[in-house]
């Protein structure tokens, strides 16, 4: 019994380990198409040696996972940290033992095929509905960094590499099965082939089907410039050691930096450049009047005014104040006679003057936002305050960016920011709204010089994919960059460096598979679990009345 626990411990973390790889190394997103078959082999030894309390290693091996890949998270916040770990580990661990609770009505590759499809439908529900969600290890994210292999995510999303993820899993695992059990010796000829064929395919077909599109897809040539300034402000020091003017003063002489020339191109009225400063740039925003509020705002539309053509992109933390009466939201706070909501946004302006505004919609639990205001409000208050209260809009909207005069153009272009650029889904809505391009804007120094600033990074790469956009990212102190529509990295400022990058990025105004017809992939298998899910409850149900009956 020694020998097999310590059998268990070493499979549950090889898998900790394989599947940790791709969110560390670039280019071995391969490594999770056979990072699960360890555990699945620890969980056929435990049903076969008779081993009790199986969960505690398959909660260690999602547990060591978690760490290993987001522990840079307890950079920011150390308890905050420890708790997504330990959270999302469990609730990776539920959907497992719920297939390990399956097998007891179930059989053949049945339990499997709940296993993947509740694993996936779980991610859907990361994605798309939890107000507490950590999606950063959803499994198709294991390729955001070997994006030569999933160019097909254009249709099938982030959710098809998960399933690519589990199929793979499953088929190398089903053939392991096979020998060990003397199966594979008793089939015919064909249900050997088959066997091969089908496992291959799972394998190697996404590979080829990827390798097609990437190197037959062209971009459009109607390029957008941009300037990306990267002010490499300490987020922990920002408005200590630095006031709100000091912050433009430096911003502007980067800028100003960046656009030389652009005062002598020809043409440049009518040709658009964008300026993009990264999330929550300055605080000084009031909503109800950018303009008179918001010294910033005001400075970066006189800079706009010197280079004919610009726009300027900026993030905001800003306020909206409320008459006095009734709350307008669970969240708002009273200050004075007045309610105040907050949030995280991004503005547009130009040489007019003129604003546009979105709220970031995708917040980050605790940090940003109060889950489920009506029990955790409350509750918060009761503990002083210590949950942000911002608030997003319902649903993504895009930003314009517009030049005047005999050519004039507008072209909307879509700002997830931030945490937003995670969500595959979410980000198909800025499409959806006309945006032509993504602009990222975020600010990764929270978490310090560890692998949390590359994955995010990496993972707009998907986005860019997903929809077809090129992506402008933004990043306060690195790493900005410039993403084309096959997911590739055009250029790219170092990080915790001052920087700036003038580049293009080409428009598009077609719509991927994946935007018209959203997360296919989870809404199949969203179906799937539900319906193994009433099977499973239906079949043990009937087990207990039959157990009740034969006493």
């Amino acid at each position: 019994m020694k020998n097999e626990k310590l059998l268990l411990t070493g499979l549950s973390m090889m898998t900790a380990g394989l599947m940790s790889i791709p969110f560390l190394i670039p280019h071995l997103g391969v490594f999770s198409l056979f990072g699960l078959v360890p555990l699945l082999c620890a969980d056929r030894i435990a049903d076969m040696a008779g081993v009790k309390k199986f969960w505690r290693w398959h909660y260690l091996s999602f547990l060591v996972w978690n760490l290993l890949t987001t522990f840079w998270v307890c950079k920011a916040t150390f308890w905050g940290g420890l708790f997504a770990s330990f959270a999302n580990a469990l609730q990776m661990s539920l959907v497992f033992g719920l297939f390990r609770l399956s097998k007891k009505s179930f059989s053949g590759a049945l339990p499997y095929i709940f296993l993947a499809a509740t694993w996936i439908a779980w991610e859907k529900f990361y994605l798309t509905s939890a107000q507490i969600s950590w999606p950063w290890l959803v499994l198709g994210n294991s390729f955001a960094r070997t994006t030569s292999l999933v160019q097909w995510y254009d249709c099938l999303g982030t959710l098809g590499g998960s399933a690519w993820v589990w199929a793979c899993n499953l088929a190398i695992f089903g053939l392991m099965v096979s020998l060990s059990n003397g199966s594979w010796f008793r089939w015919n000829a064909k249900a050997k082939i088959a066997a091969i064929f089908f496992s291959a395919a799972a394998l190697f077909g996404p590979m080829v089907w990827s390798a097609v599109k990437y190197y037959t897809y062209e971009e459009s040539s109607d390029a957008l410039e941009v300037a990306i300034v990267q002010p490499n402000f300490d987020p922990y020091e920002k408005f200590e050691a630095y006031s709100q003017d000091s912050q433009d003063a430096i911003f502007e002489g980067m800028a100003r930096e960046a656009l030389q020339g652009r005062l002598h191109e020809r043409d440049s009225a009518s040709s658009p450049l964008l300026l993009i400063a990264p999330e929550t740039f300055t605080a000084d925003v009031i909503v109800n009047d950018i303009e008179g509020s918001s010294k910033t705002f005001r400075r970066l539309a006189r800079l706009a005014a010197d280079y004919p053509g610009t726009n300027v992109l900026f993030g905001a933390s800003d306020r909206e104040y409320h008459p006095s009466g009734k709350a307008p939201s669970r969240t708002a706070v009273k200050i004075g006679e007045r309610w105040v909501t907050r949030h995280n946004s991004s503005i547009i302006t130009d040489s007019t003057f003129r604003s546009e505004i979105y709220h970031k919609s995708k917040l980050v639990v605790g940090v940003e936002m109060t889950p489920y205001p009506s029990v955790f409000v409350p509750v918060d208050k009761l503990l002083g305050g210590v949950m942000g209260r911002d608030e997003g809009q319902s649903e993504p909207s895009a930003l314009t960016i517009k030049t005047y005069g005999k050519d004039a153009k507008n072209i909307p272009v879509g700002t997830p920011i931030c945490y937003e650029s995670v969500y595959g889904d979410f980000c198909r809505g800025y499409i959806k709204a006309g945006a032509q391009a993504l602009v990222v804007m975020t600010n990764d120094a929270w978490w310090g010089d560890t692998p949390g600033y590359k994955q995010h990074f990496s993972y707009s790469r998907l986005r860019a994919i997903e929809t077809r956009r090129d992506i402008a990212r933004c990043a306060n102190t690195g790493i900005s960059g410039i993403i084309d529509q096959r997911g590739e990295v055009v250029a790219q400022t170092g990080w915790w460096v001052p920087a700036t990058l003038r580049g293009h990025i080409n428009l598009n105004t077609k719509e991927t598979v994946f935007v018209r017809e959203g997360d296919i992939t989870g809404r199949l298998c969203r179906f799937v679990a539900i319906l193994l899910f009433f099977a499973l409850v239906a079949r043990l149900a009937d087990k207990k009345k039959t157990s009740g009956d034969d006493r």
